[in-house]
C-alpha cells in the first residue's frame, strides 16, 4: 500500500509509515508520544488513519495522561458505561484477562456500534502481554464492500440494521441488576438504526458496517433473509486477504478507525495474563 497522498510534509515531519499488509495497517516511525503532538503531526496521522485503517506504534512508554492527551488530539473521549469504572480517569477502559477471566473479545466487531453515535476510533495500549499469543487481527471493511457483487450492493443500498448492547445487558443481569435498573440503561442507550453500508465521513468510501457482536437484524426484511445476509456479511471480515495481524509487545499502541475496520482479539493465551488500556474517540452518526 502506498503512503497516503493526503499526508502533508511527512518527510519534513520525520514520519514514516511501514505497511503491515497490502490491505490494512501501518507501523508509524519517527514519533515519541511522550511529547506533545503538533497540529501538523496530528493531521498527518489522521490522514494515515483514514487510509491505512489502523496505525501501530512501538516502544511508547507513556503515562496515562499522555495516552489521554494523544487521543484528545483527534476529538472528545467517551466513557464506556459497561466497563470497570475508573474514578480517576473514567475515559480509560482497562481490559484485563488471566486464568480466572478468559478473554471474550474474540469476535469480529467494530466498537460500540450500539451507540447512536459510535466511536471514531480506539487507541489501545499494551501494559502487559502474554509470552505467546494475544495478537489482534484487523479487517478492511471498505475492501470487503468493494468485492461484493453488484447484485448484493444494489440489494443493500439504503438497508438499515438495528444494533443493541445485548451482551452487556446479559452481563448486567449476571451482576444482579434488576429489570428496573437495566431499563435505565435501555433508555440511555436506545437501539440505534445504522446503515448496513456506511459512507466514511472523511474519505467518502463505503464499507460494510454490521458486526456479529452488536447487530441484531436488518430493518424491514424477513427475519430468515436478514439472518442469512448478516451471516454472509459477517463472514467477510474473516477473509485473510482483507486482514493484517498485529503481535503485541509491552508499550505497543494500536489506533484503529472503527468507521471502516473491524478487529478480533485472539484469546489463545489463557491462562496467561494480558493487560491493556483503551481510550476511545467519540464519532458521529453513521450515514
Amino acid at each position: 500500500m502506498n503512503a497516503p497522498a493526503a499526508i502533508k510534509n511527512a518527510e519534513a515531519l520525520e514520519l514514516t509509515f511501514d505497511a503491515l499488509s497490502p490491505s490494512i495497517g501501518a507501523t508509524v516511525y519517527g514519533i515519541d508520544l511522550r511529547q506533545p503532538v503538533s497540529d501538523e503531526v496530528a493531521a498527518a496521522l489522521r490522514a494515515a488513519l483514514v487510509d491505512y485503517k489502523v496505525l501501530f506504534f512501538r516502544d511508547q512508554d507513556i503515562t496515562t495522561e499522555q495516552h489521554l492527551d494523544f487521543a484528545r488530539r483527534f476529538g472528545d473521549l467517551e466513557v464506556h458505561p459497561f466497563g470497570p469504572q475508573n474514578a480517576e480517569n473514567p475515559e480509560v477502559l482497562k481490559i484485563f484477562h488471566n486464568k480466572d477471566n478468559k478473554g471474550r473479545e474474540n469476535t469480529w466487531h467494530s466498537d460500540v456500534t450500539w451507540r447512536l453515535e459510535p466511536s471514531l476510533g480506539s487507541i489501545l495500549r499494551a501494559r502487559e502481554v502474554p509470552p505467546k499469543g494475544g495478537d489482534t487481527l484487523f479487517a478492511n471493511m471498505e475492501m470487503a464492500y468493494e468485492d461484493l457483487s453488484d447484485e448484493i450492493k444494489e440489494k443493500l443500498d439504503g438497508a438499515i440494521a438495528v444494533h443493541d448492547f445485548a451482551n452487556f445487558r446479559a452481563g448486567l443481569r449476571k451482576k444482579g441488576l434488576s429489570d428496573e435498573e437495566i431499563e435505565v440503561y435501555n433508555k440511555k442507550y436506545p437501539n440505534p438504526h445504522h446503515p448496513v453500508i456506511r459512507t466514511h465521513p472523511e474519505s467518502g468510501k463505503k464499507s460494510i458496517y454490521v458486526n456479529l457482536a452488536f447487530t441484531q437484524y436488518i430493518e424491514g426484511w424477513d427475519r430468515a433473509e436478514s439472518d442469512a445476509m448478516l451471516q454472509f456479511l459477517y463472514s467477510r471480515a474473516a477473509i485473510p486477504e482483507y486482514q493484517c495481524r498485529f503481535q503485541w509487545e509491552n508499550n505497543s499502541i494500536a489506533f484503529w478507525d472503527n468507521r471502516s475496520a473491524q478487529h478480533y482479539a485472539v484469546s489463545d493465551y489463557w491462562p496467561a495474563e494480558r493487560r491493556m488500556e483503551r481510550v476511545t474517540v467519540i464519532g458521529d452518526k453513521p450515514v
